[in-house]
């Protein structure tokens, strides 16, 4: 059974920082993926990373967003700088899917981001 646990969201103002975090049991995915969808729309890719670590971004995540992932600790992270209230979403980690789309077949349940002041 694969899990993926998402960490680190929570309510941040505008301009700040914020690093999300997730854990994959079982398997390391060659492709580690970071989605996000706010209330209403669809779920965009924010970024994509393979094991060897090549990266693909969103058109809207390239600048302020940052994915890195650590194989020995099953971890990705998605470090998002000068966040915006338009940065509001459910963020969600992805597994198994590819760089550029589509999706894997493993979802983390998703953690919230809340940009206010």
């Amino acid at each position: 059974q694969v899990q993926l646990v998402e960490s680190g969201g929570g309510l941040v103002q505008p301009g700040g920082s914020m690093t999300l975090s997730c854990t994959t049991s079982g398997s390391i995915y060659t492709t580690m993926s970071w989605y996000r969808q706010a209330p209403g729309k669809q779920r965009d890719l924010v970024a994509a990373m393979t094991w060897s670590g090549t990266i693909n971004y969103g058109d809207f995540a390239k600048g302020r967003f940052t994915i890195s992932r650590d194989d020995g600790q099953k971890t990705t992270y998605l470090r998002i700088d000068s966040l915006k209230p338009e940065d509001t979403a459910v963020y969600y980690c992805n597994a198994g899917g590819s760089l550029y789309s589509p999706p894997g077949n493993y979802w983390g349940q998703g953690t919230q981001v809340t940009v206010s002041s």
